[in-house]
């Protein structure tokens, strides 16, 4: 399919590629992977656009997965494996796997985007990270045009990060994600305010998957801005991860700082609560600003180019490395 069209994102940035691709099954990803082999011009794959912020129009061509369906395969022992096509809408997915009695996946609900990124973003959200549940990819290497199974383990993922962004980007054509599951799960029910609001909503047991989805679900309305009603995608910086050393200094002057454990070498600090701390919540520069209630979410107030969002963020990368000595990296990929 070919089209000339804007390159699709949830900050409503305005910016067109010069030419679109998008497939609808295995068959035509591997047709579209011999045409970007053989024309060598420039191109780029995306998802729906939740983690992407264009900072002006892309001189190649865009390619989108729209291949669908979902299917379970249980055994006895009550673990399942999840098949996704990867232009499923991952809550779509989430809600389907809830719907099915499974819990695994409910800690990532309202997470924007489809099943591709979940592969090569590792998305999380509440202790969870898509790497814990993915089974493997089913790809077309566009090098080689050969149909791959790639396993979890390859796949090298990190904190928000995978072989896909970095040796593997724009390589392959995802048309599949598995995902395992077990009916017996447990999930993570201590990050952030979760159990707080699982208690004041009266549920002090171990909630249901439904239950547990519900909470998450009310929780990221109550402080992340709707897409379709004010631009933006979501967590736009990634959560620091500093070195001991660097923690002991901060929680030293910051007593009240949070922060959670990682491991014996290094602490994850929210960096929500630094952009807060630099007095960026709510504050606005030209067509872009900051969320009045999530510091994280940076939001078109109307009419923003990509370039009003970067300054905005450059700003605020600023102000935090100057009062606490910690550059925050961008979770969204800025083109």
């Amino acid at each position: 399919m070919y089209l000339r069209m804007n390159i699709q994102n949830t900050f409503g940035i305005e910016a067109q590629c010069r030419r679109y691709l998008e497939y609808a099954t295995t068959e035509e990803a591997i047709g579209v992977a011999e045409e970007l082999r053989h024309e060598h011009t420039a191109y780029m794959i995306i998802g729906a656009g939740s983690n992407l912020l264009p900072t002006a129009d892309y001189d190649g061509t865009v390619v989108h997965s729209a291949i669908r369906g979902i299917s379970l395969t249980e055994t006895p022992n009550g673990s399942a494996l999840l098949r996704c096509g990867s232009g499923e809408t991952w809550d779509d997915v989430v809600a389907w796997s809830v719907d099915r009695g499974y819990a695994d996946l409910a800690n990532l609900s309202l997470i924007p985007g489809e099943v591709g990124a979940s592969a090569v973003q590792n998305i999380g959200a509440y202790g969870a990270e898509a790497c814990q549940f993915i089974h493997d990819i089913q790809a077309i290497d566009i090098q080689t045009g050969q149909c791959v199974i790639i396993p979890q383990q390859d796949c090298q993922y990190g904190y928000r990060d995978s072989l896909f962004k970095h040796e593997w980007k724009n390589r392959f054509l995802i048309t599949h994600v598995s995902y395992k599951l077990n009916r017996y799960y447990k999930p993570n029910l201590e990050y952030g305010n979760l159990r707080a609001e699982l208690e004041r909503q009266g549920i002090d047991s171990i909630p249901s998957p439904q239950q547990l989805r519900q909470v998450i679900i009310d929780i990221r309305r109550s402080k992340l801005p709707d897409p379709a009603e004010q631009g933006n995608a979501g967590s736009f910086f990634m959560n620091p991860i500093v070195c001991r050393a660097k923690f002991e200094e901060l929680i030293a002057a910051y007593p009240q700082m949070p922060h959670y454990y990682i491991n014996e070498d290094s602490e994850k600090i929210p960096a929500a609560w630094l952009i807060d701390q630099c007095g960026w919540k709510g504050r606005t520069l030209g067509r872009a600003g900051v969320h009045h209630k999530q510091p994280l979410v940076l939001v078109n107030l109307g009419g923003a180019t990509g370039q009003d969002v970067v300054t905005l963020c450059q700003a605020i990368q600023d102000d935090v490395q100057h009062r606490f000595g910690i550059l925050l990296k961008p979770e969204v990929n800025i083109i």
